[in-house]
């Protein structure tokens, strides 16, 4: 029987196995952009992809996952919500990404962590009502198992972080040592933008700059790819 107890112990566990990289959501097949400034030549090495990682955290994790799940945490409609999640994501395999791996870590969840928010966001993507992003997902399976908000994002983001810089160390590539620098300074990052979220309201939803999206624009039709997205 899936273990439901939400002690401070048991949600902590959860928490882990949810953001574990080895989760089989998917999220190894994601760039999420930065392949497309691979292959412009503007993301090469440490130091370029430290930059354009403190960019993505700043602006799409903070204005669009992290306050999807914040919005969710504080009891706005996932339905809504998933639909603002869906208009937002401008680039269609940034937008598919969110989704691919959302109804995945639907489906995981329905199996470990089983709750009846849950199977409701569950329902509401098999009847086409909802699409099932990521972020969203995420917050379902949190807020069940009791996680904190403050956890909840800084586990979701860092999470996040650390599936991206596992890519860039095989597609620039960079030396471990160097993904684990990266990791270092951005968790600084993070702490700031679960700070920052704090403070925004539901009209700075998908403030995200022009440049990172039409960057993701563009990997659509880019000549060779490693990554979907």
């Amino acid at each position: 029987m899936p273990n439901t107890r939400t002690e401070p112990v048991s949600y902590q566990l959860a928490l882990q196995q949810l953001t574990d990289s080895a989760l089989p959501t998917g999220a190894f097949a994601h760039s999420l952009g930065f392949e497309t400034y691979i292959d412009r030549g503007m993301v090469h090495n440490e130091g370029t992809f430290g930059t354009w990682l403190t960019a993505f955290i700043g602006q799409q994790l903070t204005y669009s996952d992290a306050l999807a799940i914040r919005l969710m945490y504080e009891g706005h409609g996932l339905e809504e919500l998933d639909g603002l999640m869906t208009a937002q994501l401008l680039p269609r395999q940034l937008r598919e990404a969110s989704i691919k791996m959302g109804t995945r870590l639907l489906e995981i969840g329905g199996e470990v962590f089983p709750s009846a928010e849950l199977e409701q966001y569950r329902q509401l993507v098999g009847t086409g009502r909802a699409a099932g992003h990521q972020p969203l997902a995420f917050a379902v399976v949190a807020r069940s198992l009791g996680v904190p908000l403050p956890e909840a994002l800084t586990a979701y983001l860092f999470a996040a972080v650390t599936s991206l810089t596992q890519n860039a160390v095989r597609a620039i590539p960079l030396g471990q040592n160097a993904g684990q620098r990266v990791l270092r300074q951005a968790s600084d990052d993070v702490a700031a933008a679960v700070e920052h979220v704090r403070g925004l309201t539901l009209d700075d939803f998908g403030a995200v700059s022009p440049g990172l999206e039409i960057s993701q624009m563009r990997h659509e039709r880019q000549r060779a790819r490693m990554f979907m997205s």
